[in-house]
């Protein structure tokens, strides 16, 4: 749930499909995971991590952009005192969010790298207790405890650190912008609707990396190279534009509308819980298609972690 985290439903009158709820965040956890694997795939191109976050949030804004148009134009407006607010929630929440999520996955094996990143909803129940001195069950101290632990685990601690110092502070660092994103998501949606949140959020994310990368020197010639889908399909190949799309459209696209409409049905609180599925389903795909394996340790201590994330999600 990196690429797109819950955000709280609209208020309005209850409603009795939980089941079909529960469902739709599962699917979007399962695309997610999917398109983690796809990514890495994707970055074993030409194309750098900073160059698909790049086409994946242009992509998106287009997306969007398209969609908003043609079914609720007048949710593009924006009045004067939220622009700036946007723009450091397209480029704290969304960008950062993206290009540290890519270049972890560069460095770690997928599940690893959503692991780290998964600590987020930690992180959001300690700035809510420190900063808006909100009430947090005691609970979160063991979600500390069972976080900490868990990731010592994880990463070998003992031995000098069993992963890529980059991967691993790049996942921590996403961790922190995906914080970002969903305490500001969570103060704008009392005013926005989360398709024109997005829309805004990817916007100035691509703005802000055609900034630092101008478009005309994005390397447009990469997307027509074949490259190997890795792993268990090393002799198959696929263009490098399909990958790129699957990550847009499906990855970013569908996988958005399926939480978004999910949140109709559930709570975001648990929506969230279900989407800790996604760390779990993105070890068993990569396992699968990319042939990652784990070590024992690896699988406690992701274990313990999860559980640390679930107590998290529940605390605050």
């Amino acid at each position: 749930m990196v690429d797109a985290p819950v955000l709280p439903a609209e208020p309005g009158r209850p409603d009795n499909r939980v089941g079909l709820g529960y469902l739709m965040v599962a699917v979007a956890a399962t695309l997610f995971a999917l398109n983690g694997v796809v990514s890495k795939v994707t970055l074993s191109s030409d194309m750098t991590s900073l160059e698909l976050t790049q086409i994946r949030a242009t992509g998106a804004a287009a997306g969007l952009l398209f969609f908003l148009l043609l079914f609720a134009r007048r949710r593009l407006r924006v009045g004067r005192r939220e622009l700036a607010f946007l723009v450091v929630f397209g480029v704290t929440g969304v960008a950062f969010v993206q290009w540290l999520y890519f270049v972890a996955i560069e460095h770690l094996p997928v599940g690893i790298a959503l692991l780290i990143q998964f600590i987020a909803p930690l992180f959001i129940a300690l700035f809510a207790w420190l900063v808006y001195h909100e009430h947090i069950r005691r609970r979160i101290w063991l979600a500390l405890i069972l976080c900490l632990t868990g990731l010592a685990v994880v990463v070998e601690v003992w031995s000098g650190l069993a992963f890529d110092t980059v991967g691993i502070t790049a996942a921590l660092g996403g961790s922190l912008a995906l914080t970002t994103y969903v305490l500001m998501a969570e103060r704008e949606r009392r005013h926005r609707d989360p398709v024109s949140l997005s829309f805004y959020g990817f916007l100035f994310a691509a703005l802000f990396w055609a900034l630092v990368q101008p478009l005309w020197g994005f390397p447009w010639s990469t997307l027509g190279d074949s490259i190997s889908l890795q792993g268990r399909f090393e002799e198959q190949s696929a263009p490098v534009w399909l990958l790129v799309g699957f990550v847009i459209v499906v990855g970013t696209m569908i996988t958005f509308s399926l939480l978004t409409g999910a949140l109709r049905h559930i709570s975001a609180t648990r929506a969230s819980i279900v989407a800790t599925l996604e760390p779990v389903l993105a070890t068993v795909m990569a396992w699968f298609w990319l042939e990652e394996t784990f070590g024992a340790a690896q699988l406690v201590g992701g274990a313990v972690v999860l559980a640390g994330i679930f107590i998290a999600q529940s605390a605050r």
